[in-house]
């Protein structure tokens, strides 16, 4: 007779992966999130910035949501806070 394996044995290999897979894919993702958020919340009049479609401007009004970006001599628009990606300068305090 032979002793039956070890279950957990079994299921080592699965662990395994799923602890490679935390530390190379979800907690580097999770951090670049977490930054991303607290760079959204700290947007402020004259930061300029460059959004995720690559649009350059300087930050105008910052509402809730919604930033209004200077692009341009009298051109403004307005975007969605999360489609900032990059902060180019922070405006001078």
């Amino acid at each position: 007779m032979n002793p039956a394996p070890n279950p957990l044995l079994n299921l080592m290999p699965i662990i395994l992966i799923f602890v490679i897979f935390y530390f190379l894919l979800i907690r580097p993702q999770k951090k670049t999130q977490d930054e991303h958020k607290k760079m959204i919340q700290g947007l402020k009049k004259n930061d300029e910035v460059i959004t995720s479609g690559g649009v350059h401007g300087t930050i105008a009004n910052v509402k809730e949501a919604t930033v209004t970006l200077k692009v341009d001599d009298n051109v403004k628009i307005e975007v969605q806070k999360n489609s900032i990606s990059t902060i180019k300068r922070k405006a001078s305090e």
